[in-house]
């Protein structure tokens, strides 16, 4: 209960604002209207709903492949992390905003320039968290493993990978939140369907009740996705919870 204190004293100050006269009640519409707006267009927003998932969901999970596959190789050649960490960290100083344009100029409006954004807007956290994770393994187990011809892969598997998992997992939870914003904001440049897309249209017709539904579908999802993670990391890392039971 103590975790949503914060999120209850935000939807309080929200409807007393929303019931007062300092905001026009057009422009901040209360939580009662927005979840009414939502009730009343739940299908229309369940379509519009399940594209911008199936963009983030795809985005996510090329932003996770390529994660472990450039991880594992700046972690197996040096030289290559001094190559490819510095470009990661200088890819994060363009803005997204920016780059949404040129990709639905290049790639089109279909699905393509959002998965491709969403993989971008995804790919840093993961990537930077695995890579990392990867530093904190145990050295004198690789050294004890290396002493005995364990090749890489088996170091990797054995040693690296478990202690990575935490990280990953940190830098995960980040990266879920950002598919959705990720997915929407690439609607809002070009598209036929998504949230995005509905918000666009909702902001044009100021249906500000819609768009407050659609702003709260965005964030119920966001968390629904993180508590998925955080499922997952506890059958992902069973000895974790042991210890901590210990």
């Amino acid at each position: 209960m103590k975790k949503y204190i914060l999120l209850i004293a935000l939807i309080i100050i929200w409807a007393l604002l929303s019931h007062s006269t300092a905001v026009p009640k057009f422009m901040l519409p209360s939580p009662e209207e927005t979840v009414k707006a939502l009730i009343e267009n739940i299908g229309l927003i369940g379509y519009h709903t399940s594209i911008s998932l199936l963009e983030a969901g795809l985005g996510l999970a090329l932003a996770i492949v390529f994660s472990f596959g450039i991880c594992i190789i700046m972690d197996r050649f040096e030289l290559m992390e001094k190559i490819v960490f510095p470009a990661l960290v200088v890819s994060q100083t363009i803005p997204v905003i920016a780059i949404a344009p040129l990709l639905v100029l290049w790639l089109g409006y279909g699905i393509l320039p959002k998965v491709v954004l969403i993989f971008l807007v995804c790919f840093f956290p993961v990537a930077v968290s695995l890579s990392t994770g990867f530093k904190l393994a145990d050295q004198d187990q690789i050294r004890l493993f290396k002493s005995m011809n364990a090749g890489y892969g088996l170091i990797l598997r054995e040693i690296k990978l478990p202690e990575a998992l935490p990280s990953f997992f940190s830098g995960l939870k980040i990266a879920v939140a950002y598919s959705v914003v990720g997915a929407v904001i690439a609607e809002w440049l070009g598209g036929q369907a998504g949230l995005g897309v509905y918000m666009t249209l909702a902001r044009k017709s100021f249906a500000y009740d819609e768009m407050f539904a659609i702003i709260l579908v965005i964030s119920i999802i966001s968390l629904i996705l993180i508590k998925i993670v955080e499922i997952i990391e506890v059958r992902a890392m069973p000895w974790k919870n042991m210890e901590e039971s210990v």
